[in-house]
């Protein structure tokens, strides 16, 4: 696979057909849905307060799941308890963080991690298991972000955060930004956007795929050129291009950057696609 990353999750891996097959994959199988609760946005610095874990398939539904409060002997500061609702009374009451960790070892090293901006949680679960010793780390083909996908499903949508899908749709899960709830809005969300595909033809999702737009920063990584040069490249052939509203990364389209890779690197597409087929 050749991947274009954002947050390093395979869904978006640069051709097309092969974005095609790993989402028509992903509906056969068995999806681990997570969402956490944390002090603060570094998980360097910030720790896991909250976590609830789903675990299901498109034709089983639901068949575990679990939701932790986590005493990690921290206070919450007062801008997560107004968001939340979660106290330090509330975590002083909870599991002991390791016990947590260790009883959601198993399910979390099962099927494909999904999630709601899946590289946040992500990176605070793998930070939680450093800080015991342990390592934490799943195969991108066994990641999945909702929010990748809703932003290729759901564009006419003024917003893709969890939140404002659960009103739209009207999921019925409680209140947002508690683990259980979100978790439970990310599965239901997860099934709508899986099924959403299965009721698509190829050809009308390879339309969509390739309107989206790729950041150039994580497109020159599988590109053998400087930054500059690739852009270069991209605006010498008239190929459109978006900058993100605070001015700092060039977008272009994923059907663009599949054309130049394609031109560029015949051999190595190849050897991709045998690889692929294999």
């Amino acid at each position: 696979m050749v991947p274009v990353s954002v947050g390093g999750i395979a869904q978006s891996a640069l051709l097309t057909d092969q974005l095609l097959a790993y989402y028509r994959q992903l509906s056969k199988g068995l999806l681990t849905v997570v969402d956490v609760e944390t002090t603060g946005s570094r998980p360097d610095e910030a720790r896991v307060i909250e976590i609830a874990l789903v675990q299901g398939s498109l034709d089983q539904g639901i068949i575990h799941e679990a939701s932790f409060v986590v005493n990690a002997k921290v206070r919450v500061p007062h801008t997560i308890t107004r968001l939340t609702g979660i106290t330090t009374a509330m975590v002083e009451q909870g599991t002991a963080a390791d016990v947590v960790w260790q009883a959601l070892r198993s399910p979390l090293d099962q099927g494909v991690l999904t999630g709601h901006n899946l590289a946040f949680d992500y990176s605070f679960i793998q930070a939680e298991y450093q800080r015991l010793g342990q390592g934490f780390k799943r195969p991108e083909a066994q990641q999945f972000c909702t929010v990748i996908l809703s932003r290729l499903l759901l564009a006419d949508l003024p917003s893709r955060s969890l939140p404002q899908l659960v009103r739209h749709f009207g999921f019925d899960v409680g209140r947002s930004h508690r683990a259980l709830a979100d978790t439970k809005a990310c599965w239901l969300l997860a099934n709508l956007l899986l099924e959403r595909l299965a009721n698509t033809s190829d050809d009308a999702l390879r339309q969509q795929f390739v309107e989206q737009w790729v950041p150039l920063r994580d497109a020159v990584k599988v590109f053998d050129c400087p930054r500059v040069e690739l852009q270069r490249q991209l605006d010498a052939r008239g190929c459109e291009r978006r900058t993100s509203r605070r001015g700092n990364r060039h977008m272009y389209r994923r059907g663009d950057l599949e054309t130049l890779y394609r031109e560029l690197y015949p051999e190595q597409l190849s050897l991709n696609l045998g690889e692929a087929g294999g």
